[in-house]
């Protein structure tokens, strides 16, 4: 076959196209049990950061998670039952939108009154860093959820984050310079909070304390 006629050019380029995909296709099956490890110690990680455990190790986050994290609930949605110095706590996974795309994040929250932040650890996928990436990078800020309430006397999920504090008990300063970042935060965590079934848990919580 003529090397410059159309025909090899096509033909070439076919036999091309198929090694190649077959070369990806094959890299991507050998490595993809190493990605799925991957992003399941992450996720570990970030479960942990929510309990106040971090900067750890791989092998230090999987002895940890192992160590602390004691069952894997799932009403409609997945939860973590953690036992932690000498304390019930439960993580709930939470999602929603920044200003750029998602957000994610964990809370922990005391088993024993069901309303008591024990901490929260918070994600991005592109938030603007120095401004709304904050919610991930500024540990500090994440602190400040330490010890806030999660329901009001009425028993309405009130946890959130605002510009102006009103009720230091349950709110958060939002990150300077990111409105809509924070609002987004504040969204996401009444509205993740609302999907699980915290008031039985509550609940459940307050006859144990009665015993």
């Amino acid at each position: 076959m003529k090397t410059n006629s159309n025909s090899y050019t096509i033909i070439y380029s076919a036999i091309l196209v198929v090694i190649v995909a077959f070369l990806l296709a094959f890299v991507y099956t050998a490595l993809k049990p190493m990605q799925d490890a991957n992003v399941a110690l992450d996720q570990k990680k970030q479960i942990l950061n929510s309990l106040n455990l971090r900067n750890l190790s791989n092998e230090e986050a999987e002895k940890t998670y192992n160590e602390f994290v004691k069952e894997q609930q799932d009403q409609e949605r997945v939860y973590y039952k953690c036992s932690i110095k000498g304390k019930t706590v439960y993580v709930f996974p939470l999602k929603g939108m920044g200003l750029w795309g998602g957000i994610s994040g964990y809370v922990a929250i005391e088993g024993s009154d069901m309303n008591t932040v024990y901490g929260v650890y918070f994600n991005h996928e592109g938030e603007t860093a120095g401004l709304g990436a904050e919610i991930k990078d500024n540990q500090k800020w994440q602190e400040l959820f330490i010890g806030k309430k999660v329901f009001s006397k009425s028993g309405e999920i009130v946890l959130g984050v605002k510009k102006t504090v009103k009720v230091p008990e349950s709110e958060v300063d939002a990150v300077t310079g990111a409105t809509l970042t924070s609002n987004g935060v504040d969204e996401m965590l009444k509205d993740g909070l609302s999907a699980y079934n915290l008031k039985a848990l509550k609940s459940e919580a307050s006859l144990k304390s009665e015993k």
